[in-house]
């Protein structure tokens, strides 16, 4: 390898895989691999990139014989920044053909189901001298942090409420409009009882030490991993309640209105309106 390290991102060209290789690309000991579909468009992406690092496009196939293109490319480390996680038939095939290669990995997934079920591959991966990682982003990472920070000295903990409260300009991309659009109005299995994504709302307000507090955001319920992990960091939590925050509150509240007749089962899903979502959020 002569002390490079290779990073193959899934995804790479995409909107969460593409800013990581952004952030990655003035780190002259690499070489990312921007990998997806189109070989084409990943091609483009590197070209626009203008890395120091050395780049290389690929087309990969997550749902074809993964192993193979893994050996292939021969990648330290693999970053899955695809999705929806939720919608895959075999969810976990990359990380099984990361552990048959000997291939580090780690995505950015957020949904519930499958970050916990990643848990099953722990002691293979540390047999292995690997490392599996799931949901390495703001769900339930940061979520994860902050309330192991706030829960000092507490003999436990009960209740754990939290949200996040995306910029208006941050970009969204397809692949998380579909997996938002997959569980609105869905029943999501708490630990108090039944609850529906996105269906309901609970209003915080978000106050900075030694800042103005910002106006009331309007919070939703939506379906992220910590509902599923934090429960086993601390076991006596009795509720946990998860939320996001999108502006403009109008489009929101749009989106908690269609959320409300799949929980009434006069629509069966939203997926079918991911695209058109998608556009409204960023457009």
């Amino acid at each position: 390898m002569g002390g490079r390290l290779t990073i193959l991102i899934l995804g790479g060209y995409g909107t969460f895989g593409g800013r990581l290789a952004m952030l990655l690309a003035d780190e002259t000991r690499l070489t990312l691999v921007i990998a997806g579909r189109s070989r084409a468009k990943a091609q483009a992406f590197c070209d626009a990139l203008g890395a120091k690092a050395e780049t290389v496009a690929l087309a990969f196939d997550r749902e074809g014989d993964v192993e193979r293109q893994l050996r292939e490319a021969r990648p330290d480390i693999v970053v899955d920044a695809s999705g929806p996680f939720q919608d895959y038939d075999d969810p976990y095939r990359v990380i099984r053909a990361c552990l048959a290669c000997g291939v580090n990995y780690l995505d950015l997934a957020d949904g519930s189901d499958f970050v916990k079920g990643v848990a099953q591959f722990d002691a293979q991966a540390k047999a292995c001298g690997l490392f599996v990682l799931s949901g390495v982003s703001s769900f339930p990472v940061l979520t994860a942090a902050v309330v192991r920070m706030l829960a000092m000295g507490m003999s436990r903990v009960d209740t754990v409420e939290g949200g996040i409260a995306p910029s208006p300009y941050a970009g969204v991309g397809l692949n998380v409009i579909r997996a938002i659009a997959s569980y609105s109005g869905q029943p999501i299995e708490l630990r108090d009882g039944t609850h529906h994504g996105l269906a309901e709302s609970r209003y915080f307000t978000v106050a900075p030490p030694g800042r103005v507090p910002l106006d009331r955001i309007r919070f939703s319920l939506v379906d992220v991993p910590d509902l599923k992990v934090l429960p086993e960091l601390w076991p006596s939590l009795k509720s946990i309640w998860i939320g996001a925050g999108p502006v403009p509150e109008i489009l929101h509240r749009v989106l908690n209105g269609m959320a409300a007749l799949v929980k009434k089962r006069w629509l069966p899903s939203l997926s079918f309106l991911a695209p058109v979502m998608h556009r409204a959020i960023n457009v």
